[in-house]
């Protein structure tokens, strides 16, 4: 009975760890060969960003299945799929985009494909949909 009882709750932290966001993403090399990286920014961050100059960056909801979009989305593009649809984003190498998921694996996912096709200044939500939600902040509920 004990030694059930310890591989279940083994089991269960094993799970939640691989579940877990991980702490703040840190920005990612493209390659060796590449200097470009993505930057992580804040609930707080995007939202001036927003109130700004929201003309200025790209929005991309990169989160599969679709559990809302934060306003203004301009763009959703499967986490899975960026490679694949490079023609929806600028042509300008140097054009701000900023990512998103539901908490951030899919968006950093995302990021690296951007990177990897030449992007230079790519930006993903630190904690996504579910930080800016905790931030008091709404999400929009129709794709």
């Amino acid at each position: 009975m004990k030694k059930t009882l310890f591989v279940t709750l083994l089991m269960t932290a094993l799970l939640l760890a691989a579940c877990s966001p991980g702490g703040a993403p840190q920005p990612i090399d493209a390659g060796e060969a590449s200097e470009a990286v993505y930057t992580p920014i804040s609930v707080e961050t995007l939202a001036e960003m927003m109130d700004a100059r929201r003309e200025s960056f790209l929005l991309v909801n990169t989160h599969i299945p679709f559990e809302g979009n934060l306003p203004g989305t301009d763009l959703s593009v499967a986490y899975t799929e960026t490679s694949d649809h490079l023609d929806l984003f600028p042509a300008d190498k140097d054009a701000e985009i900023v990512l998103y998921c539901l908490n951030d694996p899919m968006s950093r996912s995302a990021a690296e494909q951007l990177l990897a096709a030449g992007y230079r200044n790519v930006k993903i939500l630190t904690g996504g949909m579910n930080a800016w939600q905790a931030a008091g902040l709404p999400l929009e509920m129709e794709p």
